[in-house]
C-alpha cells in the first residue's frame, strides 16, 4: 500500500478519534479540560508528522464543530499544537520534542490566537489577550501527560519503531 494512503488513513482515524473523545472532558479549576485532542496531536506528529496533524487538526476541529461539540476555540488551539509539534519532532528527531511542541503551540500560540477569534468572531467583550493560556495549558498538559505514557510505553516495547516503520 502507498506510504500516503496509509498516512491518510491513519490520520482520517486519529480525526475520528479525537471527534469522540470529544465528548469526554472534566473541570479542573474552572478549565474544561477535554485531552484526547492533545494526545492525537502528539501522536500525529510522531507517525505523521507536521502537515498531516495539522490537517488532522484542524479537520477533527471542523467536524466538532459542525456537529455542536466544540466551538471556535478548537481551531488555534489544536491546529497550532499539531503543527508545533510535528515541526519540533521532525527537526529534532525527539519524542520530548514533539511534548514540548504540543504544550506552548496549544497553550501559548493557541492561546494568544483565540482572542482575537473571540473577541471579534464570537464577540465575546470581555475576552482579553491572556485569558485562554491557562485553561489551553490544562487540556494540553493533561493530554500530553496521557500522549507520553502511550509513547513511551510504546517505544519501551519496541512497537513504536515498529509503527514508524511501516509508514516509511
Amino acid at each position: 500500500m502507498n506510504k500516503n494512503l496509509k498516512k491518510l488513513i491513519l490520520a482520517a482515524i486519529f480525526a475520528a478519534i479525537a471527534v469522540v473523545g470529544s465528548l469526554f472532558s472534566f473541570p479542573i479549576f474552572g478549565s474544561k479540560c477535554a485531552p484526547i485532542q492533545h494526545v492525537i496531536n502528539v501522536m500525529c506528529a510522531i507517525f505523521l508528522g507536521p502537515w498531516y496533524g495539522l490537517g488532522c487538526a484542524f479537520v477533527s476541529s471542523l467536524i466538532r464543530n459542525l456537529l455542536g461539540l466544540g466551538t471556535l476555540m478548537a481551531f488555534p488551539g489544536s491546529m497550532c499544537g499539531a503543527l508545533l509539534a510535528g515541526l519540533l519532532y521532525m527537526w529534532l528527531k525527539k519524542r520530548w520534542g514533539a511534548y514540548i511542541g504540543e504544550v506552548f503551540g496549544t497553550s501559548v500560540i493557541g492561546g494568544l490566537l483565540a482572542y482575537p477569534i473571540a473577541s471579534l468572531i464570537m464577540g465575546n467583550s470581555e475576552a482579553t489577550l491572556f485569558a485562554y493560556i491557562v485553561p489551553f495549558l490544562i487540556s494540553t498538559g493533561v493530554g500530553t501527560v496521557i500522549a507520553i505514557i502511550i509513547i513511551e510505553i510504546m517505544a519501551g516495547t519496541g512497537l513504536l519503531k515498529r509503527l514508524q516503520d511501516m509508514l516509511k
